[in-house]
């Protein structure tokens, strides 16, 4: 069983930059794929970022379209915990987000196993 606690939300303005931290415990971190995913008021949740694991640490790596050369995605096996560097936001990119550990790759969010509570990211214009 894997425990996932998000961190960092806040308001940040249009433009700035913010980092958010998914802390994990219980399981093998390292062995887990996570993801970030979010959800605007009145629209459906969808797929952010999602980095794989390996034997060397970080393993595939993927973004959304919208959020490609703007957000990073990274991950600390030491630390068990995975960010997401969010540069240039709009308000667009407003919302709770949320991460998740899937037993392997993957950007779609029901076949995650594991998800936290979720931060809210409030971007003003």
């Amino acid at each position: 069983q894997v425990q996932l606690v998000e961190s960092g939300g806040g308001l940040v303005q249009a433009g700035g930059s913010l980092r958010l931290s998914c802390a994990a415990s219980g399981g093998t971190f390292s062995r887990y794929a996570m993801g970030w995913f979010r959800r605007a008021p009145g629209k459906e949740r969808e797929f952010v970022a999602a980095i794989g694991w390996s034997y060397w640490g970080s393993g595939t790596i993927s973004y959304a379209d919208s959020v490609k050369g703007r957000f990073t995605i990274s991950r600390d096996n030491a630390k068990k915990t995975v960010y997401l560097d969010m540069n240039s936001p709009s308000t667009e990119d407003a919302g709770v987000y949320s991460c998740a550990a899937a037993a392997s790759f993957t950007t779609t969010a029901n076949t995650y196993d594991y998800w936290g509570q979720g931060t809210q990211v409030t971007v003003s214009s």
